[in-house]
């Protein structure tokens, strides 16, 4: 009677594992998905006006700008200690970037902002991007924390970009 009883339990452990195992993968896998694909990012704060607002919810692409490379004015999610920070590409490494009477240049080129409302105004300053850096900007300049005054982001501190609103849903789609 014994043998038949631990030949039922193990039956039992067997179907518990055959039922649960599809589960268990799916968990590992989305996990998977998120630690290193993409996962969801919320915005903080008004730094990105008009183009994003504060709450939305964005997916951030942890792969795509290491196939193609950061590209100027991505939207990437950069790590500034332990704070997370969305902002737009504008500077490339070893570039010079200036704004002089609200107007960018890069390497002396004047380079149109059309993501910029109309009213929006940046103070004159001009740097140089280091190699392997980014100079970044929020699109409300007024109100934005960044390499204005953060200085450059290695490469290493950019997680990755974004551009898809999910929420909310009258926000939906790509910026």
């Amino acid at each position: 009677m014994d043998k038949l009883e631990n030949k039922d339990n193990k039956e039992t452990i067997k179907n518990y594992i055959k039922e649960f195992a599809p589960f268990v993968a799916i968990i590992v896998i989305v996990l998977l998905i998120k630690q290193f694909i993409i996962t969801p990012v919320q915005v903080n704060g008004a730094s990105m006006d008009p183009t994003l607002a504060n709450g939305d919810i964005m997916i951030l692409d942890k792969i795509t700008y290491k196939i193609r490379g950061i590209k100027r004015f991505d939207i990437v999610v950069v790590r500034n200690g332990d704070t997370l920070l969305i902002k737009r590409v504008i500077g490339l490494p070893n570039e010079v970037v200036k704004v002089e009477g609200n107007k960018l240049f890069i390497d002396g080129e004047e380079i149109d902002q059309d993501f910029l409302s109309e009213d929006e105004l940046t103070d004159d300053f001009e740097t140089h991007v280091n190699d392997d850096c980014y100079f970044v900007m929020g699109d409300n300049r007024n109100l934005s924390l960044d390499s204005r005054n953060l200085g450059c982001f290695n490469k290493d501190k950019i997680l990755g970009t974004t551009s898809l609103t999910i929420f909310p849903l009258n926000r939906l789609g790509t910026k």
